[in-house]
This record gives structure tokens, sequence and C-alpha cells, in this order.
């Protein structure tokens, strides 16, 4: 049941330099695309998986660099005994710190035994597995893993092609359920040409003990193959051996039938059962076939939701249903960092684990603007969309998520936005300014590199609109909130006034004389933002009044109003995508 305890990939396509070390259980990596997170899976893939041919061609090198080589090491620990053994291995095996990463040449107390296996590839494009060793290169010793050892420490690669793993051939998970074979010999041949059901009579009791296996792991994870699976000869096969042995449901209909998410499924599944003798597990874009509830099982299948990881599973996904089944301690945002690229435990603590459940889709962005409420978040979209539906380029395109920080204390939305600052995303604070956060706060979190957008001197989002928008703007609003709430708009401007002001009033001005007093416009904003009957508290209602109302008239407000959008939409613009 070796584990992985340190990835180190050089030059290898999009990356140029990576040092991680992933956890025991689930490892799944999160960010933009194109950030290198396949790239990472299939490193690991061509370092550990046990294959005799391997192609590579210029196009795998950073850069397209062939003087720098390619170099993937893998740190393994867990070792089985017979890979500890000083006869095979003394000169290779290592020692491992966990708590500070550090591999010493030797094995010392308090270190785990550990082997480096790496994989070189030169400019002459053949590949090259050694252990890694000091003290044997300076004995001119060099040394790869056996064959058995290979096949043995091999992952299981969960993807479009999962449906190799339903056949008994080199490599499949059936071969790893269960010590059984079928003796597809002369049986074989007999089957192959009289009737197939004749083999699937004898593979019945040849490979009973896998096929229970399968039969109820199909029935756990809820894929569909009748009340038990059988061995029968594939009918598909030209040539007899290990991979002419395939499983059938109870129909006989063969299994590599099924759709890509119950193939997939049933995989996971078997991989659990399988997890005692290969125990590494790779799967790119999860998600991939997969209905929401069925990620749910495939994650639980290997494991996402037990303290003691059966095995060690490297997942990517853009799956925001993904993200909320998994925990904090399970994500790894990768980013490309001034040193290279580098993946970045999400943590699992309350804030981040909170955030995760609530805006899964911000973790999958680059860059996430944080709205003090909703009306903010509506804001920003009505802007967006009327610009999309002017040309522009949307947020979603430039790879922006916005997050409601739910409002109330000032400080709140700093604590959200510290929260992704740290794991590297680009983050803005889009603020009010009627209540102000704590100075030291924001001055941290712009000294970290975090960017605000305040709203001027204590005005809230509705304070600017009406003393800013054009008169005739701000009449629309009035109309628009009419239609809202009725006869409560006037209730509030009365509250507001103390029984100075009627909306009839504001009406007749903007109608009679084209222009609306800065008084006036004051008390309209304390009263679209009445507490907890706000005219546009709510995203739609703030996105539809900013979209045919607000947009069209930014052109023509007030400057300090238009430069403070502008403001956030150029950040967004100048961003990763």
């Amino acid at each position: 049941m070796a584990r992985i305890r340190k990835i180190e990939i050089a030059n290898f396509r999009g990356i140029q330099r990576l040092a991680w070390y992933p956890a025991p259980g689930i490892n799944c990596l999160i960010g933009p695309g194109d950030s290198g997170k396949s790239t990472v899976l299939d490193a690991i893939d061509l370092c550990l998986g046990a294959r005799r041919n391997v192609q590579f061609s210029d196009a795998d090198f950073f850069g397209l660099d062939i003087t720098n080589p390619i170099s993937v090491t893998l740190t393994l620990g867990d070792l089985d005994d017979a890979m500890r053994t000083l006869e095979s291995f003394g000169a290779f095996l290592r020692g491992f710190h966990p708590t500070t990463g550090v591999v010493e040449d030797e094995p010392v107390v308090g270190a785990e035994v550990v082997l480096c296996l790496n994989l070189t590839v030169a400019s002459d494009l053949e590949p090259s597995w050694t252990l890694v060793s000091e003290r044997a290169a300076q004995q001119g010793i060099v040394k790869t893993l056996a064959w058995k050892d290979r096949l043995a420490l091999a992952p299981t690669r969960i993807g479009a092609l999962a449906d190799f793993n339903l056949a008994w051939q080199r490599g499949s998970v059936l071969n790893r359920i269960s010590e059984e074979r079928a003796d597809a010999s002369a049986a074989l041949v007999k089957a192959a040409r009289d009737a197939r059901s004749a083999f699937g009579d004898q593979a019945e009791q040849q490979l009973g003990e896998a096929l229970e296996v399968v039969t109820a792991t199909a029935q756990e994870l809820g894929v569909h193959i009748g009340a038990k699976a059988k061995a029968l000869l594939d009918s598909h096969s030209v040539s007899f051996g290990g991979g002419t042995i395939s499983l059938h449901d109870q129909n006989g209909i063969p299994l590599r039938s099924l759709g890509v998410g119950s193939t997939r499924l049933l995989v996971a599944g078997l991989q659990r059962k399988a997890s005692g003798k290969a125990s590494i597990v790779l799967s790119d874009e999860l998600e991939y076939g997969l209905e929401p509830h069925r990620i749910a099982r495939f994650l639980g299948s290997l494991g996402a939701k037990e303290v003691a990881a059966p095995m060690q599973v490297f997942l990517t996904t853009h799956s925001p249903v993904a993200l909320r089944e998994l925990s904090g301690g399970q994500l790894f945002v990768l980013r490309r960092g001034p040193q290279g690229h580098e993946a970045r435990l999400v943590a699992a603590d309350d804030g981040i684990q909170s955030a995760i459940r609530l805006y899964p889709e911000a973790f999958l962005a680059g860059s996430v603007v944080v709205c003090e409420g909703a009306s903010e978040i509506g804001l920003l979209r009505g802007l967006d969309l009327f610009g999309v539906d002017h040309a522009s380029v949307s947020l979603a395109a430039l790879g922006v998520a916005l997050v409601d920080s739910g409002g109330g204390d000032p400080d709140r939305a700093f604590a959200r936005a510290v929260a992704f600052l740290s794991l590297g995303y680009r983050v803005m604070v889009l603020r009010d300014d009627d209540k102000k956060p704590t100075p030291a706060t924001e001055q941290a979190f712009i000294q970290n590199g975090g960017t605000v957008v305040a709203y001027r001197a204590g005005r809230a989002l509705e304070d600017e609109l009406f003393g800013s928008l054009t008169p005739a703007a701000c009449q629309q609003l009035i109309a628009y909130a009419g239609e809202l709430h009725g006869d409560l708009i006037h209730e509030h401007l009365r509250t507001v006034s103390n029984n100075t002001l009627t909306f009839q009033q504001v009406w007749d001005e903007i109608q009679n004389t084209g222009a609306l007093a800065p008084e006036r416009r004051a008390v309209l904003g304390q009263a679209a933002r009445i507490r907890k009957a706000g005219w546009f508290k709510s995203i739609s209602w703030m996105e539809d009044a900013a979209r045919t109302i607000v947009a069209p008239d930014l052109h023509l407000c007030d400057p300090g109003f238009r430069a403070l959008m502008e403001q956030v939409f150029g950040w967004a613009t100048h961003g990763p995508r």
C-alpha cells in the first residue's frame, strides 16, 4: 500500500518546477483551466505506471526547450516489506521526515524509510526510470524497479478509457481484487467456437470470488448490472489472451457497454476493494459522465468521507458539486508562482469550509470580488450583462467570481477575502463606506496584495445610485421600487424625512425642472436602504435595475461613481483568465 510522500516535477509540459507534499488520502487539484492540473496526474502516471513503451515528443518539454531534461521524482513511503529489504534495495533506501518534508540520503531514526523513483527524459526522447540515491551514485550503482514491483505500484487511472478495467488483462483492477485466474487455453478456444455460455459456467467457478465482489460493489453504488455479474468470452475479441475474458451482466451484455459515468463509478468501487494491493488512483476531471448524486458516490467509494484513508487518490475537477463534497484538507489550489508551480492546501478551518460550501465556483476561478452584500453582486452582474449585450467580455470569461460576504460587520468581507488571498487568488473587496472596517484589517489586506474599492465617504450603494445618476434615471429607480414594493416605499420616504418629503414632490421636481436637489437625493438613498427592507436588497432586483437603468445611464452620471465602476471592471480585465 505505497503512498507518494513527495512529488517533484521539472520541465514537463507547462510546469517548469513543482515540489508538492500530497496528503495520504484524497488530493484534489483545483484552480483555473490550463494551470497544470492534468500535467501533474500525467507525471505521476508516467513515472509510476507499468509501461514498456512510452513515447515523448518535443512538446512535452517546458517551453519546447529540449536542452533541459524532463524530470519527475516520486518519493514513495509506506513500502511493503519486499521493497524494504537490504539485499534488494539497501543502497537506495532513504529517510523522509514528514514534519519538515526533508528527504535524507540514508534512513535515520525518526524518519520514514522511502524509495525515490525518478523518470528522466533528455533530448533523445528516451525515458529512463531509476531509483535515486547519492551514495549509490558515488559507487556507480544504478538500479530501477523490477517489473513485478512496478506492476504492484502502478496506479489505476479512471478516465475515458476506464472500461479497460472491466476485463481480466494486464494492469486491470480485476487482477487485483483476488488471486483467482481463469485457464484461458483449450477451454477458451472451445468456448469461443462452441458456445460462450460453456466457458461462462467454468469461469463462474474459477472467478467466483471476484464476480461476487463486482456484483456487491455494483449494487452498493447503484450501477445496474442485474442480479449477478458473469465472466464470459468477449464477443469482440479476436485473439485469445487475458483480455478475452471480460465482465458481462446477467443477460450476457458486456459491461464495457455501460455509460462513461457508470463505468467510472464501478471501477472506482472495484479499486476500493483492491486497495490492499494497489492503493494509488488517478482521475482527471472526476465529474466527467457523472450526475451530481453520482459524483458523491464516486468520491465516497474512493474514501472521501473516511477518517483513515483507504488509498491515495489524485483528482482534478471543475465541478462545484465535487468541491462541496470534499473538505478543505482534501483540496489543493495549483498556481504558477514566482518560483514555479505550487500546490497550496486549502485547509479545513471553519471559515474556509463555509466558503467552499457557499461559493465553490469561486475556488475554480482566477480572480475573486468579495462584495459586502447581495446588492453589490446584483450591481456587478447587471453591469456585466449590459456590457455583454454591447460586445464586452463577460466577467465569467475573464475568470472572475463574485462572492457575497453577507453584510453586517464591515470586517466580515475582509475575513472572507483574506482566505482567498492566502491561496493565491487575485482578490478585490467592494464595500460600502457608511460603516467603516477596522483600518488595520483593511491595510493588512492591501499590503498582502488585495485591492479595495470603496464607495465615497459615508455612502452605501443606494446613496451612490441616487446621488450620482441623472434625475431621469433616479425617476426610473423610484418607479421600479414601486413595482417591487408598492406603497411601502412611500412609508419609507416619510419615515426617513420625518414627513417632510413625499414621492409626488420628488416626481414633480424631476418632471418640471429636469433636476433633483442634492438633499432630496440624500433622503432617497437613505429610504432605499432602510434596515431589513431595502428596495433593491436582492441579487435579482439589483441586477435588473443595474442592467436596465444604471448601466445605460453610467456615461451620463456623476464621474466619481463612474470611475469606481471602471476601476472594478478594469481590475477584472487585467487579471488572469
